[in-house]
């Protein structure tokens, strides 16, 4: 096992560690990041790290300033929104302007040897959903509409988004990354056709480009999708805590191996009734070729005691 933001406020360490400094400041720091990095590990000593990092670098790599507003979370400068912004994009070389990540995933085999470790970056669509829209959205009207509207200038900038994704994530595997994890957060907003034309394309682009270790691929409300699932070309799948994850296994197959899906929000349910909980899910998804995982992100205010009692149910399971 081991969590999505599992490096996070929710830990006493962590935010200690964010009192020094500012997020980007943490992110653009390879001693820093790897610091934490070390601390869910070193807390819970769960099966394997994921790089401290975020999924907005490579929309700074492209060309755009990202600004993280004290509460209101990523702010993009000049979104795109139309082909006379979309030609100021650049294609950058990732070994140039996205060091970081990599760096930090060395120095943590370094400090942590034997301690397994992922990296990641966000899915194309995902990215594009943030450079179109310039903020966080609940109904992404404008990235939406460019797809709509603009068909042809979205797929050249997801095709941008993917080549960047799919180098960054190769430059991850070659710093000593075990595994590599897409994130498509925003994909399960589209619809059914959308999500085939679109997020599918793009995502299908990126892992093309990088190879070397198993690849993940995560997409939040990812139900009505899995049929097409197989085509993306990941490893494995990391499934949302809405997803049936017994009915996940019967649509990928036997031997198609899955991630997830505890809801982040039952780490505040009572001691039994959270173990109850992750003992169902170990049960659903059976024996062999599952990693457990939250369905999302672990938040801010979740309770240490939570995770703890979670990782040391699933540390207890036998078959």
């Amino acid at each position: 096992m081991w969590f999505m933001r599992q490096a996070g406020r929710y830990m006493a360490e962590y935010r200690e560690l964010r009192q020094r400094v500012t997020f980007l400041d943490l992110c653009n720091d390879a001693d820093l990041a790897c610091e934490a990095t070390c601390q869910p590990i070193d807390a819970f000593g769960v099966d394997a790290a994921i790089v401290f990092s975020d999924i907005l670098p490579v929309v700074q790599a492209i060309g755009r300033e990202v600004r993280f507003d004290k509460g209101a979370g990523p702010r993009i400068l000049e979104p795109v929104r139309n082909a006379d912004d979309a030609k100021t994009l650049v294609r950058p070389d990732v070994a140039d302007v996205l060091p970081v990540a990599p760096e930090t995933i060395r120095r943590f085999i370094k400090a942590r040897p034997g301690v397994p470790i992922l990296g990641f970056a966000g899915a194309p669509f995902t990215l594009f959903c943030y450079l179109v829209e310039g903020a966080g959205s609940k109904d992404w009207v404008h990235a939406k509409r460019m797809i709509f509207e603009q068909p042809e200038l979205a797929r050249s900038i997801l095709n941008l988004l993917a080549d960047v994704v799919g180098d960054y994530l190769q430059a991850q595997i070659d710093a000593g990354a075990v595994a590599v994890q897409i994130f498509d957060t925003w994909a399960g907003t589209l619809s059914y056709d959308d999500y085939r034309e679109f997020a599918l394309p793009a995502v299908q682009r990126a892992l093309a480009r990088c190879s070397g270790a198993p690849r993940l691929y995560f997409a939040k409300d990812v139900s009505p999708f899995l049929d097409l699932l197989p085509q993306t070309g990941a490893d494995a799948f990391g499934v949302d805590w809405r997803a049936d994850i017994a009915q996940v296994r019967a649509s990928l197959g036997a031997d198609v191996p899955v991630q997830g899906n505890l809801d982040p929000i039952a780490l505040f349910a009572p001691p039994d009734e959270l173990r109850r909980r992750v003992r169902a899910i170990i049960q659903a998804a059976g024996p062999r070729g599952h990693i457990f995982n939250l369905g999302h992100g672990v938040i801010p205010s979740t309770p240490i005691e939570g995770v703890r009692a979670m990782v040391d149910e699933v540390k207890a399971w036998r078959w």
